[in-house]
């Protein structure tokens, strides 16, 4: 009788734990992710400091450098011709950014490099993530570089999406409601019974 009992039990938990009109849980391939093209010229602009005066004065090289290298890239189309654009107006953009420097009363010491291997955290922006990598870039230097950085995309132009104001992966912390996962003990194997089987008697 407790065996027949205990199968009409188990195909009830069944019955009721099955999805009803095909619901499902969603996958991760309904994530919103967004990915930068792999063909991308970044900007990166590193501040002497956190200070609120080095931090204002990164803000007015990035608007001076951003203003003049998306009017040269907004009718470019190719990888190839805009990189070709930003490698010869080099010089141009550090004298934008020693005369914003000046400007800002601040002393001139920068660096303004150019490569394929300028290194960036991984960065959460809305549901949007961008790994941690090594990607081209500019990346202009201000100062002993200490401060938090600013970045976005050139090419194709996405600096109207401020990434910088994303958050950092590694600063992201798990839930206080999160349970920590417990290792088994180094000699005493685990035991799992099932409740069902102690209430009929056959454990």
């Amino acid at each position: 009788m407790k065996k027949t009992a205990f199968i009409v039990l188990i195909f009830f938990i069944l019955f009721i734990s099955m999805p009803l009109n095909g619901a499902s849980e969603p996958t991760d391939d309904s994530i919103n992710y967004q990915v930068i093209p792999d063909e991308a010229i970044r900007l990166r602009i590193l501040a002497n400091s956190n200070g609120d005066r080095d931090q204002k004065v990164k803000h007015a090289v990035r608007d001076a450098v951003n203003a003049s290298i998306s009017t040269w890239v907004a009718d470019i189309t190719d990888i190839k011709e805009a990189r070709k654009l930003i490698q010869k107006r080099l010089p141009e953009i550090k004298k934008i950014v020693a005369e914003t420097l000046v400007k800002e009363n601040k002393e001139p010491i920068y660096e303004v490099k150019y490569g394929s291997n300028v290194t960036f955290p991984t960065k959460l922006y809305g549901s949007y993530i961008y790994p941690a990598g090594e990607y081209e870039a500019v990346l202009i230097t201000i100062g002993e570089g200490k401060g938090a950085n600013w970045w976005c995309v050139l090419f194709p132009p996405l600096c109207f999406l401020d990434f910088a104001n994303g958050t950092s992966v590694a600063s992201v912390k798990p839930s206080v409601n999160e349970e920590p996962v417990e290792k088994e003990k180094e000699g005493k194997p685990v035991e799992t019974k099932f409740f069902l089987f102690e209430w009929f008697g056959w454990s």
